[in-house]
């Protein structure tokens, strides 16, 4: 017995003694928890409850020079429904006049939508999708419909806000307007001039405390956010809507017509080097065009003949030639080593100066005229145009500027043959936006400008930064040289080369190119092409087109397929006068317009309380002066206000739909 006892007693203190650890590490740990970990634990806490939410900012506007819009952020919405939330006497009363609101805004029969409802009430369906980027106006609508207007709670209306990027132009300029994304890990891909100036157009996020409260939802702590969110900058480019128009639409003809791969058409005001209009168009596997790349600034090829206006500055420059050299090219057939240049005229043009070679695209002549003059020394012609700045990309804020490339003697691809060829544009690649800006150098007295895309970046009103003429080579040239070349180019056009666009009302001066590429796996594919300025005698406008792969029975030569694109953009600035128009009609009106700009900045000041009438105004203006004055603004086309859904003189109210119609 007095074993037993002892037994038992032992096993209570064995019991005892483990429930005294326990009690010690229990005591240890809830220490530990609460000096060395209590920190940890309540951050857990308060997260849990807690958290900081990102307010996004608004991306700012990208703009043309007259305030068209070419990109802009447009809230859109998703609509699903939850299927559960009604009651049922709130789902049998509505449900018929549903339906039927349904069908008159989505286009699907009353019968369709019942039936889809129904079955989700069944299935119990809470996240049914309804409709996907409803507009503003649309989303106001369908939040009226019978059950939805009962809100989230009693109707089971879900609504998903989000903004999208929206391009009122389109398709045109759609490469050079571009995009900004933002992956998961956070890196950026950008395209044009949307990623060129993303860090002034999208802003900066705030930040606002919310706490957790019933039902799994996030309420706002306090009356203010932790951080304000910045709205982005508006961006005013220097496009030309109307520019622009004429361009695309002339390349595109040119490209339908002649059947091409891909083309481009730059036009760059002279004087300042601002970027007026640009389109890059690709073929699809359909026929259809549409803009698949920059190849504007992205796109090196052998410029071909389009390259001879370098060539011929070099050797003026040199003074290893004169204008009237006289150059013989032979039969139209000169061999180098074991190959041959070939004029495109049989038979050659015999005994021509080297102005005339110019005029006449001769092959023969330039690559007689660059070898008999370098050879001893070709390493003196690619000094001169290195001095000119040819072998130097253009530092443009557009992502993907090709990089120019130049053979050089003692490269691996340097050969007997190089020089010559290099004469008339093989060998070498430049972009068809290098090659303008040199052309445009010659049209400016010589200056070479670098070509620009933005005027400035403003928020509202006001000017947060200027872009003014930046110059790359205040002299390529002596003006000896371009007055030479100036009128070499003139000539080319009155009768050379591109006499076939020429007209006596109106001037022009340029260069056509016509390179043979790929080469080296089937003949007959070519690179067309034309550059110059006009009008020829007081330059305001320089132009490049390339046209790539144009069928060959259709057409190739740079003067049948590029050159025309460049009368039609030339002779529409200034004959058919679409800018001038435009821009002449408002002027009497203009004060008009920026004083009630101002007027109205003025009243907002004074605690002005009534819808301003924006009729007439640029939409970058009206825009900027409706949503000062707290209004939600809304607009469809593009240019200058033409009406506005509220009336002036009505009560202002601060957050009001206004919807505008541009011109």
């Amino acid at each position: 017995m007095a074993a037993r006892e002892k037994d038992i007693l032992n096993r209570l203190y064995f019991v005892a003694g483990c429930m005294f650890i326990l009690a010690i590490i229990v005591g240890y740990k809830l220490v530990a928890i609460q000096i060395f970990q209590g920190d940890k634990y309540r951050e857990m806490a308060v997260k849990s409850t807690e958290k900081m939410d990102i307010i996004p900012a608004t991306r700012g506007n990208l703009y043309a020079e007259d305030g068209s819009l070419l990109a802009t952020s447009q809230i859109k919405y998703d609509i699903r429904w939850d299927a559960i939330s009604p009651s049922n006497e709130d789902f049998n009363e509505h449900i018929v006049g549903l339906s039927k609101g349904l069908s008159k805004m989505l286009g699907k029969t009353p019968a369709y939508y019942e039936n889809r409802l129904r079955k989700a009430r069944s299935t119990k369906n809470r996240y049914l999708f309804i409709a996907r980027k409803l507009g503003y106006a649309d989303y106001i609508k369908l939040k009226a419909l019978p059950l939805f207007n009962k809100g989230q709670y009693r109707g089971g209306v879900i609504v998903e806000e989000h903004t999208e990027r929206e391009h009122p132009l389109e398709k045109m300029a759609e490469r050079t307007v571009g995009y900004e994304r933002q992956d998961d890990s956070g890196y950026y891909t950008r395209v044009g001039l949307e990623g060129a100036y993303g860090s002034y157009l999208r802003g900066k996020e705030g930040r606002r405390l919310k706490q957790k409260i019933a039902n799994g939802e996030w309420k706002p702590i306090g009356v203010g956010n932790a951080v304000d969110p910045r709205d982005g900058y508006d961006v005013i480019s220097t496009i030309d809507v109307n520019i622009q128009d004429v361009a695309h639409n002339a390349l595109l003809s040119s490209l339908q017509k002649f059947e091409a791969d891909h083309g481009s058409v730059v036009v760059m005001e002279t004087g300042t080097g601002e970027i007026k209009a640009i389109s890059n168009l690709g073929r699809t596997s359909a026929g259809k065009y549409y803009e698949r790349l920059n190849y504007a600034v992205g796109e090196s090829h052998e410029p071909g003949s389009t390259f001879k206006l370098m060539s011929m500055v070099a050797a003026l420059e040199d003074k290893v030639i004169d204008s009237s050299t006289v150059l013989d090219t032979e039969n139209g057939r000169v061999k180098f080593y074991d190959r041959t240049v070939y004029d495109s005229k049989w038979g050659g043009y015999g005994k021509i100066t080297a102005s005339k070679a110019f005029e006449l695209s001769s092959n023969t002549a330039f690559a007689k005229m660059i070898n008999e003059s370098y050879k001893d020394n070709p390493e003196q012609f690619l000094k001169r145009l290195f001095n000119m700045g040819l072998n130097e990309k253009l530092g443009l804020e557009i992502k993907g500027e090709g990089v120019p490339k130049f053979p050089y003697p003692g490269d691996d691809n340097w050969y007997g043959t190089t020089l010559p060829w290099m004469a008339f544009g093989y060998g070498v690649q430049l972009t068809p936006l290098q090659t303008l800006t040199f052309y445009n150098a010659v049209a400016n007295n010589g200056e070479m400008v670098k070509p620009r895309f933005i005027k400035e970046v403003k928020e509202w009103d006001r000017s947060i930064e200027r872009f003014d003429k930046e110059v790359l080579n205040s002299r390529i040239a002596s003006q000896e040289t371009i007055g030479a070349v100036k009128q070499m180019m003139k000539n080319t056009v009155e009768h050379g080369t591109a006499s076939n666009i020429y007209s006596p009302e109106f001037s022009m001066a340029g260069k056509t190119g016509t390179c043979q590429v790929e080469y080296w796996i089937e003949p007959g594919r070519y690179i067309s092409s034309f550059a110059g300025y006009f009008p020829a005698d007081n330059p305001k406008y320089s132009c490049i087109v390339v046209v790539h792969k144009p069928k060959k029975e259709l057409g190739y030569y740079g003067n049948i397929v590029a050159a025309p694109v460049f009368k039609e953009i030339a002779q529409k600035i200034y004959s058919d006068t679409p800018v001038v128009d435009e821009l002449a009609l408002p002027m009497k009106s203009s004060t008009v317009v920026e004083n009630d700009y101002q007027r109205y900045y003025a009243n907002v000041n004074k605690g002005f309380e009534t819808i301003p009438d924006v009729k007439g105004m640029s939409g970058m203006d009206a825009v900027s002066l409706l949503e000062n004055l707290g209004l939600s603004v809304r607009f469809r086309g593009s240019g200058k206000v033409k009406s506005q859904s509220l009336k002036p003189g009505l009560k202002l109210e601060k957050n009001k739909p206004i919807t505008l119609e541009l011109s």
